[in-house]
């Protein structure tokens, strides 16, 4: 099995996607991929060197993008790179009681990778922090499962 180089690419406002994504390295790293975090990404050359991005977004405002990954979504939208190199996943953070905008962070981030070509690895993970004020025992469960795709 061809160990993958994974990018995981933060979209967070108060940590909470950060906290995931810590806690999704260990699961990553014991199944052989190489994990690199990121909460800074702006532009699709900064995915070289990885055959696979999991995005972890929070969502903030009116089922908005975190300021952080505002950038980048703001220029991929712009280029429209190729993406198809590309193996994805998402994990969306929300809170139901937003019902109009739940999870909206990462649905953006989720149709724009799949519009530019990336392929999609197994089903977005939405959870939702109405019902799991923990997000990241629930993604620990979801990538072990998703890593088994990649």
């Amino acid at each position: 099995m061809t160990m993958a180089n994974i990018l995981v690419l933060i979209g967070t406002e108060s940590g909470n996607a950060q906290m995931v994504a810590d806690a999704v390295r260990d699961p990553l790293e014991d199944a052989g991929h190489s994990v690199t975090i990121s909460d800074k990404a702006t532009h699709a050359d900064e995915f070289a060197g990885h055959d696979t991005l999991l995005v972890i977004c929070a969502t903030h405002g009116s089922g908005d993008i975190p300021s952080n990954m505002l950038p980048l979504h703001e220029t991929l939208s712009r280029e429209t790179p190729d993406l198809s190199p590309w193996r994805y996943g998402v994990i969306a953070l929300g809170d139901m009681t937003y019902q109009d905008t739940f999870c909206g962070g990462g649905k953006q981030m989720d149709a724009l990778l799949e519009k530019l070509g990336a392929r999609k690895v197994g089903e977005r993970l939405e959870v939702d922090a109405s019902i799991q004020p923990l997000p990241d025992e629930e993604a620990v469960g979801w990538v072990k499962e998703w890593v088994k795709l990649v």
